[in-house]
């Protein structure tokens, strides 16, 4: 079962997660973002791929930041670029079909877009995985993972800014 699969990684990765009962008209059907966690309602979860997607935004936020996380976080155009990018790389990582993320009622009509941009060259949303240190975007010959291979699932600190 996929979401059997999305649970187990993201416990794996460690992305807090908790089940429970959750009320009707969570920003997403069955999903609710706590505290930097997960909560899940599997009575209410429409689509199990959205879980992966959802553990994106945390995962792709600095881990200072990521406690705060709480709601609708009302991400940026480019949080959600590295949110669906990494969400990609995580279904093929865990071998269930991207399409179970990219389900054709999510991404406003454009998952079958998405899924072909995400699996040519160029993805993107990868450029940014690779500033936030989680892989490359292109092969530099360095041997070091390309998208959507991951040298890493969760986005570390920002060094310092040096004058």
């Amino acid at each position: 079962m996929p979401l059997d699969r999305i649970v187990h990684f993201l416990n794996e990765i460690g992305i807090p997660l908790q089940e429970r009962a959750l009320p009707a008209g969570t920003f997403v059907p069955g999903i609710l973002i706590e505290n930097g966690g997960l909560v899940i309602d599997r009575a209410r979860l429409a689509y199990p791929g959205d879980l992966l997607h959802e553990a994106g935004h945390i995962a792709v936020t600095p881990p200072s930041q990521r406690a705060a996380l709480n709601g609708d976080l009302g991400s940026t155009m480019a949080d959600e670029i590295a949110a669906q990018a990494w969400s990609y790389a995580a279904a093929r990582h865990i071998g269930i079909d991207p399409t179970v993320v990219f389900h054709p009622a999510g991404y406003r009509g454009a998952s079958e877009s998405l899924l072909a941009a995400f699996a040519g060259p160029g993805a993107p949303g990868a450029p940014l995985l690779e500033w936030f240190g989680l892989t490359h975007a292109q092969d530099n010959g360095s041997g070091a993972p390309v998208f959507p291979r991951m040298s890493g699932w969760l986005r570390p600190e920002p060094a310092p800014a040096t004058a």
